[in-house]
């Protein structure tokens, strides 16, 4: 039997089926992914030396790519280098690079002089000195990376590090050369666990004041109060806050929307109202940051709604048999004459 278009086209999407639903399948199961390791060195503090493994903290792999496309066959597109002041069309050996110093003037630059300059890579995070997590500017945070003790040697020192920075509550601060290039990063403890924050070097971070619109304003004792009691309402554990890309699954739906034929439903945007009167705004929230904790206290199973309904229902059947009675006097005073007269006859 011979091959056809048609039964490689199913055998190529038999094999892309598997390739994709097995990660899904293996998340789902609970089994944990393997994770490869991007960098293998140690970790130094004083005389006390660490092998370590450094992993991607962040799964970029989750991220939705597109791709750029023909409109009329959807063919892929790709892109040659062109040069701008002859129009030829480049390959990768006539490429050079050059560092624009002033208007059309280059210094052109080659890996010799790179190889002058390059750092050589010591395959070691020198811990300089400790410090207080609330001393680093949270603006300085860049690229996680999780850090594993690389063999059974390094297991026990490992955790004596992990632990140490738990209890301390600091931070090192170390430097580490990847690909290439010098980092400063901070040590910190989560979990069993070590993670690795490759930091901002400080002076390439703008300062907050030359953001426009900053100004020293005046604001009441009575407003701030408000304003605390608005923040302690609403004080919650950052696992009790949903914290997820509401973005990415949206264009995920979209996407198995097109997919299977089904026509995109737009999303209405929330209105957003001017704040007028701050103490108004303030009060209503704190009002309604309490209104929403007292059904979740009272709500006991899921047939506790009813239940309320029926309670008060109840409630409300003897007051208005009362008020009946009040407004029916007349009716009062036939059934004692009834009465009378039946004992009478008797």
């Amino acid at each position: 039997m011979r091959p056809t278009r048609t039964m490689a086209r199913c055998v190529s999407r038999c094999f892309c089926a598997c390739v994709l639903i097995s990660p899904l399948r293996m998340f789902e199961r609970g089994r944990r992914p393997y994770m490869r390791s991007l960098w293998k060195g140690h970790i130094r503090f004083s005389m006390v030396t660490i092998p370590v493994r450094l992993y991607n903290a962040v799964d970029s792999g989750s991220s939705i790519r597109f791709n750029q496309l023909h409109k009329e066959d959807h063919g892929r597109i790709k892109y040659d280098k062109v040069c701008r002041s002859c129009s030829e069309t480049l390959s990768g050996d006539d490429i050079i690079k050059g560092y624009e110093y002033a208007p059309d003037e280059y210094v052109v630059v080659n890996d010799e002089d790179f190889e002058k300059v390059k750092l050589k890579s010591t395959k070691i995070i020198e811990i300089e000195g400790f410090v207080d997590v609330d001393d680093v500017d949270v603006s300085m945070y860049d690229t996680p990376y999780y850090a594993g003790p690389d063999g059974d040697v390094a297991v026990k020192v490992f955790a004596l590090l992990s632990q140490s920075l738990i209890q301390s509550g600091k931070l090192g601060v170390g430097k580490v050369v990847l690909r290439d290039r010098e980092d400063m990063v901070l040590i910190g403890a989560q979990g069993n666990g070590i993670v690795i924050y490759k930091v901002r070097y400080p002076q390439f971070l703008r300062k907050m004041d030359d953001v426009p619109g900053l100004a020293d304003t005046d604001v009441s004792e009575d407003e701030l109060k408000l304003a605390q009691s608005l923040i302690d309402s609403m004080l919650k554990d950052l696992g009790d806050i949903e914290i997820k890309d509401t973005y990415h699954e949206a264009v995920q739906e979209m996407i198995q929307a097109k997919v299977d034929g089904k026509e995109v439903v737009m999303a209405a945007e929330d209105e957003v109202k001017p704040v007028v009167d701050i103490m108004t705004a303030l009060k209503e929230s704190i009002a309604a940051a309490s209104g929403e904790a007292k059904p979740m206290e009272r709500a006991t199973g899921e047939g506790a709604e009813d239940a309320d309904v029926e309670e008060g229902a109840e409630e409300e059947a003897p007051k208005a048999k009362k008020k009946a009675a009040k407004k029916n006097p007349a009716a009062k005073k036939k059934a004692k004459a009834k009465a009378k007269a039946k004992s009478k006859a008797a």
